[in-house]
């Protein structure tokens, strides 16, 4: 018996990931290898292409018995995407050269499948919608803190995605906490300069935290430990990423807001400051409105991409 399935990739700007999707939004075990962002477009593609084969020479589902046969590949892609022609029409030094590149068109013609390309947090909060933490929601804010700052509008199921394929680019918003600090698009006072994990790595070492921090997770684990310096970066990260937060409920009135990512996920305290600081901010008729954690965790773009290429197999762009 076969099943008809599908693959989800996640792009992201530390490593790429990819599973097989079911139908019903199941994902299976995930494979992935560093992104090889600073070696150019051409090595992303191959890394993504390398993942999809490697996923189609084992296409036995061992839990049903079945073989899996795929119909469509969904990828989620640091950047802006023009989601009706898979190709990137924004990105940030962190991708050197993305912008322009034909993703959809490339990998259609490299794996012979129908390809969806969209946004990683647009994909990480359709996944959420899909079957996540917003499965039923009418409405829902999906934020995302990992090497970068985002969210996304999801409606009836669907991510909005801007006149300009822009929606959702929070990391971009100007934050009063973060003036004077450089954002990874170049420009100085933005939300991703301060919230990020690679910001608060970077903010920790420009305060005069310990040299020997290596990262977010080392920066984390310095505040667990006493280190003030730590503790003040990482409260200023979660304050800053509050308060964008409840700017954006008071402008969209979501019935649902579910924050994931790598380093959303990684602490209670710093979650513990970013909700009180939202719940602070909020006028009285917004104020019970659900914050969630993710449900998916690191699945959660390749769930959601997976569920766009759903859509295109099915009769929906995007």
């Amino acid at each position: 018996m076969t099943a008809d399935m599908l693959i989800g990739v996640d792009i992201g700007g530390t490593k790429t990931a990819a599973a097989w999707v079911s139908q019903e939004g199941r994902v299976g075990p995930v494979v992935s290898t560093p992104t090889p962002a600073a070696d150019g477009p051409n090595a992303v593609l191959e890394t993504v292409v390398s993942l999809v084969q490697s996923l189609l020479g084992d296409p036995s589902d061992r839990e049903e018995g079945r073989k899996r046969h795929a119909v469509a590949l969904g990828v989620g892609t640091a950047g802006l995407v023009d989601v009706t022609t898979g190709v990137v029409v924004g990105a940030n030094d962190t991708f050197p050269g993305w912008v322009g590149t034909p993703v959809g068109e490339v990998l259609a013609n490299r794996l012979r499948l129908p390809v969806h390309v969209e946004n990683d947090v647009d994909a990480h909060a359709a996944g959420e919608a899909w079957v996540g933490a917003a499965a039923g929601a009418s409405s829902a804010l999906v934020v995302a803190v990992g090497t970068g700052v985002g969210c996304s509008l999801v409606l009836g199921g669907k991510p909005l995605r801007g006149a300009h394929s822009g929606a959702g680019e929070i990391g971009h918003m100007p934050c009063a906490l973060a003036a004077g600090l450089m954002c990874p698009c170049g420009r100085p006072g933005h939300l991703e300069a301060l919230a990020s994990g690679p910001a608060v790595h970077r903010e920790y070492l420009r305060r005069g935290g310990n040299p020997e921090s290596q990262d977010a997770p080392s920066v984390l684990a310095q505040m667990r430990n006493g280190d003030a310096i730590a503790s003040g970066v990482v409260r200023d990260a979660a304050v800053a990423l509050g308060q964008a937060v409840a700017g954006l409920i008071t402008a969209l009135d979501p019935q649902i807001v579910v924050v994931g990512g790598g380093f959303a996920l990684a602490d209670e305290t710093w979650w513990g400051w970013l909700e009180e600081e939202l719940r602070r901010q909020l006028i009285a008729p917004l104020a019970t409105v659900p914050i969630r954690r993710s449900e998916l965790g690191g699945a959660a773009p390749i769930v959601g991409a997976a569920a766009g290429a759903r859509r295109l197999v099915n009769g929906g762009q995007g």
